[in-house]
């Protein structure tokens, strides 16, 4: 009985993470898009419109988020991959079954 219970904890921790990092990077993702459409449009006279908008406080919003979201999506990832590497190294514990049953 222990084990499902340790399995469901872990599967939810997994769940957990991996919604953390979809989010994360979906507004990553969202927002760079935007920031390229409206803040730095592609050709010539985007980059003539680049050099006033990319000052306004607007796209400096977008690119703090653009950075932070960043951060937190690889922040992420780096601790699945060294919690991995982790539980590799030392597996889990197992926890006892309770007196009396």
């Amino acid at each position: 009985m222990n084990e499902i219970l340790n399995a469901l904890v872990a599967m939810e921790s997994i769940a957990k993470s991996a919604l953390s990092a979809l989010v994360a990077y979906s507004t990553h993702y969202g927002v760079a898009k935007v920031y390229d459409a409206v803040c730095v449009p592609d050709g010539f006279w985007g980059y003539v419109r680049g050099l006033i908008s990319m000052g306004s406080p607007v796209c400096q919003a977008g690119v703090q988020i653009i950075t932070h979201t960043q951060v937190s999506y690889s922040s992420i990832l780096m601790m699945g991959i060294t919690r991995t590497l982790v539980d590799m190294i030392l597996p889990g514990v197992v926890l006892p079954e309770p007196v009396g049953k």
